[in-house]
This record gives C-alpha cells, sequence and structure tokens, in this order.
C-alpha cells in the first residue's frame, strides 16, 4: 500500500515528483519522500506526513537535478515511523543509490537472517532494505546486472524505482501484483504507480510496464528487458475494488468503469427491495451508481466523507459513540428519513466500520438498511503488501453471511460473487488476477502458513 513516482531528463524533476506523489497520496498517508540526482549526486528529504505538509517550497528548491524518484508510504512492513519512510538512499561500492518500493516481500524475514549473519547491519524495520543490501554484494559489473541478481533472490510483491547519479530504473515483479506504467512529461520520461499521476502533470501515457519486466531510463533514451522467468500474471484484484483511484486506468481497465461493472453485477446477482441506492463514499461511488443503473432503484447521496481528516485528533474517551466513523462519515437524514436503503461499499475487512455505518443510517432515520458489497468475502490476508489483518479479525473468514449480517445490524447483506468479479474485470475466471484474499491460492510460497 505505496505509491512511487520517478521522472527523468525534466528541468523541474523535483517539483514534478511532487505533484504526482500528490495524485497517489491515496496509496499511503503515513510519509512523504524525494530523491533528486543532479547527474553528480543524489539529494534526499523525507519526513512523517502528507505530501503537502512535508514538501515547502524551500526544501523542494534544495532538490536540484533533472531526474528524481518520489514515495508514499502506507506501512506494510515495519512500524511507522521516519527510520521506515522511503526513498532510501545510500552510498557504496557502484555510487550513490536510491530505492521506492510498492509491494511486500514475502521471503524478507530470511533474506535479513542470512544478510545479518553475514555482517549485515541494517538502519531500517521495511523489508525494501533487503534489497539494497542484495544490490551492494553482488559482485557484477553494471547497475541493471546488480539489480537483476538482487531481485532473483526475493518473492512477493515488488513495482520498484531506483535511482542513481545517472539511470532511472523501473521494475515490476513476474506476476505483476503491482502496478506501475511509463508515462512521457513535456520533456522527459515518467515511472508511476498509477496513469493518475500522469494527468496531474500534464504527462502522456505511453504503456503499462509488463510483468517481470525491466526499464532503463538513461540520457541515451528509454532501454528495456525481461530478466526473469516468465509465470502466471498475478495482478492484484483489489487494486481495481478499492485501492487504485477511480481516474486511473490500470491492467488495461479503467477503474472507474471496471468498478461500475461491479456495481452492475452485483444488482444482478444481488438485488433488493429498496427506496434508494446510496454508496459508502468514496471507493463504493462508482459500484453504487452501477447498481442503481441496473436495479432501477434511484442513487441518491446518504453518506458525506470528510476529507480534512488529519493523522492525529483528540478523541473523546466514552462521550461521543462511533467517534472514528463520525469523524469521516455522516448520515443525510434528508436522503435516509423513512426510506429503505441499499448501502454499497467494496469489502468488508473486520465488520466493525460496517456495523457503525449501518447503525448510522438507521439512527438517521432509514427504516430498512440492505448492505451490498462489491467484491467476494475477504477470507484470507494479503502478503503482498495490502494491509489485511490476520485470518482470526476477517470476520468472513469465521462467520456465514447471515452472522455477518446479524453483526453489522443490516436487514440483509449479501457479496458479489467471484464469477461475477471475474466478469467485470473482462476475465470470467480471473485468472490473470491474483485473488488470494478471497480464495487462500497464494501464487508464491510463504514464509509462514497464514494466520
Amino acid at each position: 500500500m505505496c505509491g512511487v513516482f520517478g521522472i527523468f531528463g525534466h528541468e523541474e524533476a523535483s517539483n514534478l515528483t511532487y505533484l504526482g506523489l500528490h495524485a497517489l497520496q491515496h496509496r499511503g498517508q503515513e510519509s512523504a519522500g524525494i530523491v533528486s540526482s543532479n547527474g553528480q549526486a543524489l539529494n534526499l528529504f523525507r519526513d512523517m506526513g502528507l505530501v503537502a505538509d512535508v514538501f515547502t517550497a524551500e526544501v523542494i528548491s534544495k532538490l536540484e537535478g533533472k531526474s528524481a524518484i518520489g514515495h508514499v508510504r502506507y506501512s506494510t512492513a515495519g512500524v511507522s515511523k521516519l527510520k521506515n519512510a522511503q526513498p532510501f538512499m545510500v552510498t557504496y561500492a557502484g555510487g550513490q543509490l536510491a530505492v521506492a518500493h510498492n509491494g511486500n516481500l514475502v521471503n524478507s524475514d530470511a533474506l535479513r537472517r542470512s544478510l545479518e549473519q553475514s555482517g549485515a547491519i541494517f538502519q531500517s524495520d521495511s523489508d525494501t532494505e533487503a534489497i539494497i543490501h542484495l544490490i551492494a554484494r553482488s559482485k557484477r559489473s553494471t547497475l541493471e546486472e546488480r539489480v537483476v541478481e538482487a531481485l532473483s533472490q526475493v518473492q512477493g510483491a515488488y513495482s520498484l524505482l531506483f535511482l542513481s547519479e545517472k539511470k532511472l530504473i523501473g521494475v515490476r515483479d513476474p506476476f505483476g501484483f503491482r502496478p506501475l506504467v511509463l508515462g512521457k512529461a513535456k520533456s522527459g520520461y515518467v515511472l508511476a504507480s498509477e496513469t493518475t499521476a500522469l494527468d496531474l502533470i500534464e504527462g502522456e501515457l505511453v504503456r503499462e510496464i509488463d510483468p517481470g519486466e525491466m526499464v532503463v531510463i538513461d540520457e541515451d533514451g528509454v532501454h528495456t528487458s525481461r530478466p526473469f522467468a516468465a509465470v502466471r500474471k498475478g495482478r492484484c484484484i483489489f487494486e481495481q475494488v478499492y485501492f487504485a483511484r477511480s481516474d486511473s486506468t490500470l491492467f488495461g481497465l479503467s477503474v472507474y468503469e471496471t468498478r461500475k461493472k461491479l456495481g452492475i453485477q452485483l444488482a444482478k446477482e444481488q438485488p433488493a427491495e429498496a427506496d434508494l441506492v446510496i454508496a459508502v463514499p468514496d471507493s463504493g461511488v462508482a459500484a453504487a451508481i452501477g447498481y442503481a443503473q441496473q436495479s432501477g432503484i434511484p442513487y441518491d447521496v446518504g453518506l458525506i466523507r470528510s476529507h480534512y481528516v488529519g493523522r492525529t485528533f483528540i478523541e473523546p474517551q466514552q462521550s461521543i459513540r462511533h467517534f472514528g466513523v463520525k469523524l469521516k462519515l455522516s448520515a443525510v437524514r434528508a436522503t435516509l428519513k423513512g426510506k429503505r436503503v441499499v448501502v454499497v461499499d467494496d469489502s468488508i475487512v473486520r465488520g466493525t466500520t460496517s456495523r457503525k455505518i449501518v447503525k448510522m443510517l438507521k439512527a438517521a432515520g432509514a427504516i430498512e438498511v440492505h448492505l451490498r458489497i462489491s467484491s467476494p468475502p475477504i477470507t484470507w490476508p494479503c502478503y503482498y503488501g495490502i494491509d489485511t489483518p490476520s485470518r482470526k479479525e476477517l470476520i468472513a473468514s469465521s462467520h456465514s453471511i447471515e452472522e455477518i449480517a446479524t453483526y453489522v445490524t443490516a436487514d440483509s447483506l449479501a457479496y458479489l460473487s467471484q464469477e461475477g468479479l471475474g466478469t467485470a474485470v473482462n476475465d470470467p475466471s480471473a485468472a490473470t488476477f491474483c485473488t488470494a484474499c478471497f480464495s487462500g491460492q497464494y501464487l508464491t510460497p510463504l514464509a509462514v502458513a497464514p494466520q
């Protein structure tokens, strides 16, 4: 759950990286960082917080050069502290190097133990740091060869950006779990997690980086290779369901249109008698619109989301029930009063938030609440870069749909089927996606059995 952005060959590289990270802020809100290169040396600034809070005009002005990479972080490996903020920057035998990582390595603990036993000293808790050690220890002659040798020893999900004094390198793991795209700015080339970052800087999408592909951008242009053995595609289905921004094009599909199709399919599979359809904003909006269009039930706004929730706030002890949800969402009484409501959300994880939302809607006057989920039940944790809890915390792993409906106090609850999910992404069997969070069928060996 992170976002990466890199640019090579632009006079305002750091400024554009700042804007690119702002467009990717939904992928991580814990920390942000940028490393720039002036062709001779790298410069780094990173801190905890949102992009707009971390970077000032003065900070950006000191990040000189025509190339840069940036990162926004939501922790899945390593605690939320400054030492784990990315990009990481090091000096080693080959010069200076910075790295930004979206994904999660499933064999990072074993790699770390092996490296530490041979004398490596780690500065962070992040799985990404193991990659840097492997690169530094490689005996290969070029940076590209060192990167390939290092990544041949890791397992899991990675969309990586590397920046040296004179090169920008992007690599995507052979399964293609996490997204990465190549774009063209007015001058220079861009690598980014999502196309929405290209839109903000008025860049042009060239293409998606293929699973297992490495792209090297330098003064001579763009060079590409596929140095890893081919495997079946394993693109994260949850990027389409929830994680990516709706205005992005991801895995060749419009995220917004895909989410609408999820809602259309959900209405076909799980109809409800109701007076209106509402969404849990923001990720449920497109699916709710699709559900309304297919069902013929009017769509309206029943929940308003606050966009001004900071990283910290003073929470009352017991005086306001459901404070955390109320801070983010509020019910529109005029819409809901006396109505039978279908509320569409993208997923249920623990069930606690859904319970609070349903209670909020009923307190605002809804006489019936029918909860519809535009994905199948999440029954297994993700080990590839999305922060889902252990299996025992996933309510659908131990409770029936009827039991979950009772817990969340909904009048009815229904999920989209796995077949319906595949239909919405134009892959009926979802054979080119990773659906392990729904099926438990992981695409790589795991260091430990799912807990």
